[in-house]
């Protein structure tokens, strides 16, 4: 079985460590003496279903390299990174549920984020995620994932909540330049404005 990109459900040789490769960093923010990285990953790459999210413990225990193997600091780690993680498969119950991070080495750095203009097809709040049509080609589709960091404005530069986006409204979707090789391609989304 290949977990090139995605999530090894049986890792070795360790059973109570968790792998996931390819993961995105979908938000950063500091805890007493930890730091909390929220990540997500495809566990099923083309199935269809949606991204897991996992907020990481980083401390002074967590070995982190960059993309040449060389250690860095958890302060130099950001946003829509895309990196592979070893943590425990002992979490917390919370959403999105806690572990404490082992390792984690970067793959790629990306310096900002990509902007995407379309109409919304599809709004799933059970799963959170939007499809957006970027033209009139069904192949055009993507699917953005919406995590808790997720900023969702309405046309006056509100928050509003996912419930309130409809299929047909025209969004602005700022989000993670890497996407999934899944059909359709799926990112996170860091926001969705409503556009007239």
């Amino acid at each position: 079985m290949d977990f090139i990109d995605g999530f090894n459900p049986f890792p070795t040789p360790n059973r109570n460590v968790i792998r996931v490769f390819s993961a995105v960093i979908d938000s950063i923010s500091r805890d007493r003496n930890a730091v909390l990285v929220t990540i997500s990953f495809n566990d099923c790459i083309g199935c269809g279903r949606s991204m897991n999210s996992v907020r990481l413990v980083v401390n002074q225990d967590t070995d982190i390299r960059d993309e040449r193997g060389r250690n860095m600091h958890a302060a130099e780690l950001e946003r829509g990174m895309i990196v592979d993680a070893n943590f425990s498969s002992t979490m917390t119950r919370s959403i999105p549920p806690q572990s404490q991070a082992f390792f984690i080495q970067v793959r790629e750095r990306v310096n900002q984020t990509e902007t995407t203009i379309g109409r919304i097809v599809e709004v799933n709040t059970r799963n959170d995620f939007i499809m957006v049509l970027r033209n009139q080609n069904p192949t055009s589709a993507v699917r953005f994932n919406i995590s808790n960091n997720t900023i969702i404005l309405d046309p006056f530069g509100r928050r509003t909540p996912l419930s309130s986006l409809r299929p047909g409204f025209r969004v602005r979707v700022e989000h993670a330049s890497f996407m999934t090789a899944s059909i359709p391609p799926q990112t996170t989304a860091f926001t969705v404005r409503v556009i007239r």
